[in-house]
Parts: structure tokens; sequence; C-alpha cells
């Protein structure tokens, strides 16, 4: 944190967009409303699955509202600090805030990780397994690998953060990206790094690779099981499922591919601000429509939480005009009583 000249370092510059004053106030508009709608339809599918009988007792969809959960975090951990920044014009943010959000994101990605390669699981049972999936994924086993999910990813990057903020910064403080990442604050520290960008390195390659390579693996073995062994009809029925989840792997995976694989240099910041943007703004707001839109459980369960509802207006309905009756009655009652 100290600089040669003695001072220290207490904040850092984002440079973010740009300057663009119209540029600025498009990307504000669509944040935000991107963010409301991505709020809205994944609080909507917690609330389907806990309120639908059915839903709540299948793991498929335990991990479903989980995921949801965790992307509701995964977005609010940026996009506020995004819109205050566009809103604002404001463009520092202090040294224990950036390394607070480079830890929270990337424990949020590590566990976005490790609930892809849960759910790749539960459909690598369910597929290759039925007649043993209610007992090896059982709501017990569910819960498990949900906690351990979310455990695991707050637990892989401490070294890494840890490491990073311990590191002597010198020069100049602008960080030419969207947020805290590593890769930009590295290049503002004074050497040596010591083994700080190597751990950091290993890390994330550990468990975005292997989560990534496990992903492949089961969807591959369940392609292959369903090519052997299915009839038309049930495999058209899980193909059609499980291409949901690729599409949902090949978006997450990707869009991080376009930020880290990338070499670095300047004419490549702006890609690396949009591929940012892609994974930590449009990917979480996209998941809740792929997982769902087409997907007949959750379409049953909307409209059983339809009918519960008109049901219920019906009902209302029913004991207001019930009320009124009797209050009209008794009118009725007291007039014939005084005459």
């Amino acid at each position: 944190m100290e600089l040669a000249n003695g001072t220290i370092v207490q904040e850092f510059i984002l440079l973010g967009f740009g300057e663009g004053q119209q540029k600025r106030f498009l990307l504000l508009v669509f944040l935000t409303l991107l963010y409301v709608l991505t709020l809205t339809e994944n609080i909507t599918i917690i609330s389907l699955v806990h309120l639908d009988d059915h839903l709540a007792q299948l793991p498929m969809y335990i991990l479903l509202s989980n995921f949801s959960w965790l992307e509701i975090c995964y977005v609010t951990t940026t996009v506020p600090r995004m819109l205050f920044d566009l809103a604002y014009s404001h463009t520092t943010i202090s040294f224990h805030a950036c390394f607070l959000q480079f830890y929270i994101f990337f424990s949020l990605s590590g566990t976005e990780c490790f609930f892809l390669s849960s759910m790749a699981l539960d459909r690598y049972l369910a597929i290759c397994h039925p007649l043993r999936y209610p007992q090896l994924m059982s709501q017990e086993a569910c819960y498990a690998l949900v906690a351990g999910s979310w455990v695991l990813g707050f637990l892989w990057h401490i070294m890494s953060v840890t490491l990073i903020s311990k590191l002597s910064f010198c020069g100049p403080n602008v960080i030419e990206h969207l947020l805290c990442d590593p890769g930009p604050i590295l290049s503002l520290a004074c050497p040596p790094l010591g083994i700080a960008p190597i751990v950091c390195q290993i890390s994330m390659n550990t468990v975005v690779l292997g989560n990534f390579c496990f992903v492949v693996l089961s969807y591959g073995i369940v392609i292959c099981t369903l090519i052997k062994k299915s009839s038309q009809g049930g495999r058209r029925k899980a193909f059609s499922t499980i291409s949901f989840h690729l599409v949902v792997v090949t978006l997450f995976y990707g869009s991080m591919a376009g930020v880290y694989l990338t070499p670095d240099g300047e004419s490549l910041s702006d890609i690396t601000k949009a591929a940012t943007l892609f994974y930590t703004a449009v990917t979480p707001f996209l998941n809740p429509l792929i997982y769902c839109l087409r997907n007949d459980q959750v379409k049953k369960a909307m409209g059983r939480s339809w009918k519960r509802k008109i049901g219920r207006q019906k009902r209302k309905e029913t004991v207001n005009k019930s009320e009124d009756r009797s209050k009209k009655n008794k009118t009725n009652t007291q007039l014939c009583c005084q005459s």
C-alpha cells in the first residue's frame, strides 16, 4: 500500500465506461432495466419453487432456486456500483472496498462454477442412473451440494486476495476496467510481486478449468447414454432439458474466457470490458429465461400458482358478498323493529 515517497494508496480510480455523456446515459438506462428484470426473474423462480409443493421436493429445482439466489448476489455485487458511477460520474473506490468487491465477486464466480457442476451431476445421475437417482440425489444430498458449493466458493480465493492486498502499490492508481479485477490490480503493484500472481493464477485456473472439465465430461456421458439407450421421445425430451443447461454453461465459461484468456493489450480493453459486462450483468438476466422459459414443470407450477391466486380472490369476493348481505339483512331487521 505504501508508495515510494511515503504516501499510502487509499483509493483506486476505476475508468469504467469512459467519458461520453450520451454513452453513459444509455448504459445507465440499459443496466438499470437489466438489473430490475434480473431481480424480478430470479425472485419469481425462488418464490415459485418454494411455494409449489411439487417443485420444492425435486432436487433439480432445489438447485435452481439456490442458483437464482446466487445470481441475485452475483449481479448485486457489481451492477449497483456501476450504476452509481454512471449516474454521478464517480470513479474512485477505496482500497478496502476494492478488495472487498474483488473477494466477493470472485467467490461468487467460484460458487457459480461449483453450482454448474452440481447441476451437471444431477442431470448425469437422473439420466444415467434413473433407478438409483432418488437414493443418490436425495434432498439431504442436494442440500449438501448447495452448502458445499457456497463454502468452497468463498474459501477458494481467500489466499489470493490476502496475498495481493499485502503488496505495495506505486505509481498510478488507475484501473482500466469496470471493477476490481486481479489483472489490473497486479499491474499497479510494485515489484517484487512474490508468489501472489502464481497463487492467484493457480487458484483461478483450478476452480474454473476443473469445474469446466467436470461439466463437459458429465454432459458428454449423458449425451452418449441418450444416443445409445433412450427411445426417440425420451431422447428428445432429455436433449431439450440438457440443451438449456449447456447454453448456460457456454455463456458463463465463454464470457469468462473472453476476459481472462485474451492477451494483454490496450487495444483489447474495450473487448474485455464488454465481455465483463456480459458475464456480470447479461448472463444473470438470461439464465432464468433459458432454464425456465420452455420448462413444462415451471409452466405448470405457474398455472397452479395462478389458479390458487384466482381461487383466493373468488373466496375473498364470496366472503365480502356474504358480509354485505349479512349487514344488509341486519339493517333491514333494525328498520322493521323501529317501525
